[in-house]
């Protein structure tokens, strides 16, 4: 049964972690770099998610330009899964192909549309509205009882 961290990231650099297994888990499975799955997966009704990125147990990385779920090694100048320190300088890394399968540890995703939290921001407002709303009501009650305190004197 597959099991997995999945990071999701919105495009304000925010990052929730979320551990999934089972059906939610399953949602994943198969699926490429690139691809998008339903927010509902980890917990984010109402969000689509975009496949950036991940890595297997042993913290290989996966790349795009790999096909498959298996292990490659590649000769790479840069990129992902190799920071050269010098110019020029290549080096054979083992790294894993660009679809989820059960050998992955962690799954890396975006936010297609939004930031995490619009909804709560949403709610937020609309409770300020109403309570500058009620604010304003009682303000205008007290003043009609001074204005009739006022008439009656």
């Amino acid at each position: 049964m597959a099991e997995f961290k999945v990071v999701v990231s919105d495009e304000t650099g925010d990052t929730q972690q979320f551990e999934v297994d089972g059906q939610d888990a399953n949602r994943f499975l198969g699926r490429e770099l690139g691809d998008e799955v339903d927010g509902g997966a980890v917990g984010l009704d109402g969000y689509t998610l975009e496949l950036t990125g991940g890595s297997d147990e042993a913290g290989r990385p996966m790349r795009a330009d790999v096909a498959g779920a298996n292990l490659k090694e590649l000769l790479l100048e840069g990129g992902v899964g190799y920071n050269p320190s010098r110019d020029g300088e290549r080096k054979r890394i083992t790294v894993r192909g660009r679809q989820v399968s059960e050998a992955t540890a962690q799954v890396n995703a975006s936010l297609v549309d939004g930031t995490f939290g619009d909804d709560e921001d949403e709610t937020e407002a609309e409770d300020e509205a109403e309570a500058a709303e009620d604010d304003a009501d009682e303000a205008d009650a007290d003043e009609d009882e001074d204005e009739d305190e006022d008439t009656e004197e």
